[in-house]
């Protein structure tokens, strides 16, 4: 009986011992931007223009906010128009709001926002679904921030004062 017992006790250790284990830290499970924290290579298109925008047309040595919405989404309607009130405290920063919505759909929010009086705001399209999977991005708005040297600061998701946002910069 006591071999039975051994023999079957050793059998489940070496079971659990062979399992592998998940860990929230591990390389694969990291979104792409925490694995890689510098400004990726993109391309959206500016729906003031249709002209391609990468990273290659931020501004060199400025912040830059990277702000995923969703025209019809009410949380990210009420951050766009915190932004708008708010936007003394992104005088230094660049803000790109970013939506892989129809084109339309983000050609009247720019409009009723009036986001072209916003000279820090550039509105872009992301045709290839880019950010959404680069930042895991699991609810809208989401808001990722990096430094003027184009490193990683801080994401955020939902609705967050923009305060907050700004002491990031």
């Amino acid at each position: 009986m006591k071999t039975i017992f051994f023999l079957l006790s050793l059998s489940l250790l070496s079971i659990t011992g062979f399992s592998q284990s998940s860990t929230v830290n591990s390389p694969e499970e990291l979104p792409v931007y925490l694995r890689f924290p510098t400004l990726p290579q993109f391309t959206l298109y500016n729906i003031s223009d249709s002209v391609a925008f990468t990273r290659d047309n931020l501004k060199k040595n400025t912040p830059t906010v990277f702000f995923v919405f969703s025209p019809d989404c009410e949380h990210c309607q009420h951050e766009t128009e915190n932004l708008k009130q708010n936007i003394n405290l992104f005088k230094n920063a660049q803000i790109v709001m970013l939506s892989y919505l129809p084109w339309e759909e983000i050609k009247k929010f720019y409009g009723i926002y009036h986001i072209a009086n916003y000279p820090q705001i550039t509105m872009a399209r992301d045709t290839k679904f880019f950010f959404p999977v680069y930042f895991k991005v699991r609810n809208l708005p989401s808001i990722f921030v990096y430094d003027k040297k184009g490193n990683f600061k801080k994401a955020f998701e939902g609705s967050v004062k923009m305060s907050d946002i700004a002491s990031q910069l």
